[in-house]
């Protein structure tokens, strides 16, 4: 009898990038297992969780999920860093953060919500309780520093308490140090509270934010539509913002460029579009740009055009090229090799 195996979830190929860099640091043997998902975009949440078990065995440190978690830099994180970098306010960040946390882990999901004074942030629970204290310390810490490290002006984030599922471990003084609040062990859930009034609180715009990006990829555009008027230049970036912050609806594009429904309706109806054909022309035309980027997914590309799902991206680009966007970056890769 064919027994299927319990299948938990794909973690982001970047994480292991990121548990590489820690072994190389440490000048530790890297495992042939951890070798062999340097190259894969995705990798099972199993294998993530007994590749750290077996870290944690051979060096039996206290908190090591959080000194692994230091060394995170955007590179290990892929879209989600850049989407967070370009937010706006620590609030925006964390949204960014929950809306398109699947890319980093897709077996269970991130939980936003606010209690009192209060946001918390929960990770669901993983399928068939195959969590660690470790895999939820690196879960957490990785979005705490990465936050703190790169995002923050003064490298300071105010938490209110952090909690975790797992038993209290002896040194229970690490993590307050780490994430200088209370911290509870044995509770319903793993999440981390922290006061409203953060959420408000305005971020650096880094050298490599996403915003640059998308500056650069609104004057490619405008090299396509050469007669455009400064209308048409601003509805095209409030377009390309609104894809990569899924809020791409005409109400909300409308409202960034300072017009109304109707008057948006209007100014397109003169060029013989409508807001729909106009939106589709730029997300086919920002398709092609990502798909030249060999180390940006298919899923993660669905994501950036404010696709739900990959399958509805690869069926508007077939109706686009007639080609599956497989064989149009396989055409494109060949065209420049």
């Amino acid at each position: 009898m064919l027994v299927l195996k319990n299948y938990v979830g794909s973690i982001y190929g970047g994480l292991g990038h990121l548990l590489l860099d820690y072994y190389q640091l440490k000048q530790l043997e890297v495992p042939e297992k951890l070798l062999a998902i340097q190259n894969l975009e995705r990798f099972d949440f199993t294998l993530w969780r007994d590749l750290l078990t077996t870290l944690d065995q051979q060096l039996q440190r206290p908190a090591l999920g959080l000194e692994i978690a230091q060394l995170v830099e955007t590179k290990h994180l892929g879209i989600i860093g850049y989407l967070a970098l370009s937010s706006d306010t620590l609030g925006e960040a964390f949204m960014r953060y929950h809306d398109y946390h699947r890319l980093i882990y897709d077996g269970s999901p991130l939980q936003i919500q606010g209690q009192g004074d209060h946001l918390s942030i929960a990770w669901g629970e993983v399928p068939f309780k195959m969590s660690t204290q470790l895999t939820d310390e690196i879960a957490i810490a990785l979005m705490i520093e990465f936050i703190k490290s790169n995002i923050l002006d003064n490298n300071h984030l105010h938490l209110h308490e952090v909690h975790f599922q797992h038993p209290t471990p002896k040194n229970i003084a690490l993590y307050e140090q780490y994430f200088r609040c209370k911290v509870r062990f044995g509770q319903a859930k793993t999440q981390v509270l922290m006061p409203v009034s953060e959420l408000s609180t305005p971020l650096k715009q880094g050298d490599q934010t996403l915003q640059k990006l998308l500056k650069q990829q609104a004057e490619a555009l405008l090299e396509k539509f050469p007669n455009s008027t400064q209308v048409d230049q601003q509805l095209q970036q409030a377009i390309l913002v609104g894809l990569q912050k899924n809020q791409f609806q005409i109400e909300h594009i409308a409202q960034q460029i300072k017009f109304s429904v109707r008057q948006l309706q209007r100014h397109l109806q003169k060029q013989g579009k409508t807001y729909q054909q106009r939106m589709q022309e730029i997300r086919s035309m920002m398709a092609m740009q990502y798909l030249k980027d060999p180390h940006l997914s298919l899923q993660e590309i669905s994501m950036l055009l404010g696709y739900s799902e990959q399958s509805a991206f690869q069926r508007a680009f077939k109706q686009w090229t007639q080609l599956t966007p497989q064989q149009w970056r396989l055409e494109s890769l060949a065209q420049t090799a």
